[in-house]
């Protein structure tokens, strides 16, 4: 018996004709003798009667008098109508299907309510169900703690669901299905030249969707890594044949050894902070950032000075914080940061000498760069997004599509 995980997000089953698009596929698979795990988020985005926020907007959200457990009693009912509705279509037509909860399928996590741990994942539920079924739809997003509390783990936790899941149930593959043809190289509503990657590796994956590409949270990419089970990001909407984008170990694909650059990232609403460490030492900026739950990113650390950056929402009370402590800092809000990834980056000289010439001669200014082994970060003025992507994507990855 082999089985294939398949993950459907809101916008693949937010009406009938979006549902019925989606088990083409389960149907598919079936067809080929494969069993399916489906896991299905909540139906729509935003503003659908059963999206994680409109639940969270019937009880105020941020402003909300409940606990996180009750919380997690709230938002956890999204995952389960929509699985509820689904495995009714599918039922509909004819597929043999169950249907199961995060508890019902055995995932075990913490109980750090609205962003739990996964912490084991017991097979034999659905095992015992592939005995009679040929598929089983299970919610993403959540599961129990071990005394049988629901609860949820974190945004993009049907995506974390889906990869758990293909691990623990030794899945020949898990595919993510979202409403593009798979991974692009850039944004194309931003890049003009940007086209489809055939295949990508893990690290080149999670590296692009941490620093911002939406089609998958990295925790999912990084838990199908560690597995080894290899990863498809496809569309709903194309036929099941079409298969997409393949991610897996970059020594078992077909990437070749010269393509440097995969592709270009980018985050937006960011501000920079430039402080003297004069009144504070570096650990203690950080350390006060870090009791009022402030998440900082792309650090650069002198002897006279840090400097950070914070998603503009924090940038006020970061603010407030540091003028209370007497420090003065420089803040410059609405930045973006673009990342340059690709595993090639490692040892090829003149990377970042490239990525300086084309932005400069956009007039472009750098506000901020750091680097790893396989990602170059550039802080930009947000007025400067659109032509920073661009005059990089065309410096690395051409007009028309490459080898991939």
């Amino acid at each position: 018996m082999e089985i294939i995980v398949q993950k459907f997000g809101g916008t693949s089953v937010k009406d009938t004709a979006a549902r019925k698009q989606a088990l083409q596929h389960v149907q598919y698979a079936v067809d080929q003798g494969d069993k399916v795990i489906v896991v299905v988020s909540a139906i729509g985005r935003k503003g659908a009667p059963y999206a994680t926020d409109s639940l969270l907007g019937l009880v105020g959200a941020d402003r909300s008098r409940l606990t996180n457990r009750e919380l997690d009693m709230l938002v956890s009912v999204g995952e389960t109508i929509s699985t509820a509705v689904f495995t009714e279509l599918a039922r509909e037509q004819g597929l043999n299907v169950t249907a199961m909860t995060g508890h019902d399928a055995g995932i075990v996590t913490d109980d750090d309510y609205q962003n739990a741990k996964i912490l084991r994942v017991d097979p034999k539920p659905i095992q015992t169900a592939f005995e009679d079924a040929d598929v089983v739809v299970v919610t993403g997003f959540q599961g129990a703690t071990t005394s049988g509390h629901i609860t949820t783990i974190g945004r993009g936790g049907s995506d974390t669901s889906a990869a758990i899941l293909g691990a623990a149930l030794k899945a020949k593959r898990v595919d993510i299905f979202t409403d593009v043809n798979g991974m692009m190289t850039a944004d194309p509503r931003l890049v003009t030249h940007a086209h489809f990657i055939k295949t990508i590796s893990y690290e080149e994956l999670a590296n692009m969707a941490h620093e911002g590409a939406k089609v998958i949270h990295p925790r999912a990419v990084e838990i199908a890594e560690q597995a080894h089970v290899p990863m498809r990001i496809r569309s709903t909407y194309q036929a099941p044949d079409e298969l997409g984008t393949l991610v897996t170990d970059r020594s078992t694909t077909h990437i070749e050894h010269y393509r440097t650059v995969t592709g270009i990232a980018h985050q937006t609403d960011l501000t920079q902070f430039t402080v003297p460490t004069t009144k504070l030492s570096s650990s203690e900026i950080f350390q006060l950032m870090a009791e009022h739950g402030l998440s900082v990113d792309f650090i650069n650390i002198t002897q006279n000075q840090v400097v950070f950056n914070l998603v503009d929402g924090d940038a006020t009370v970061a603010k407030g914080l540091l003028t209370a402590a007497g420090v003065n800092c420089q803040a410059i809000s609405h930045c973006a940061k673009v990342s340059v990834v690709g595993a090639g980056i490692t040892g090829t000289p003149g990377v970042t000498a490239r990525i300086v010439t084309a932005l400069s001669k956009q007039h472009i200014d750098i506000l901020q760069s750091t680097d790893s082994y396989t990602t170059i970060w550039v802080l930009v003025k947000e007025a400067d997004l659109k032509p920073a992507m661009n005059a990089l994507h065309d410096e690395f990855l051409g007009v028309t599509p490459t080898a991939n």
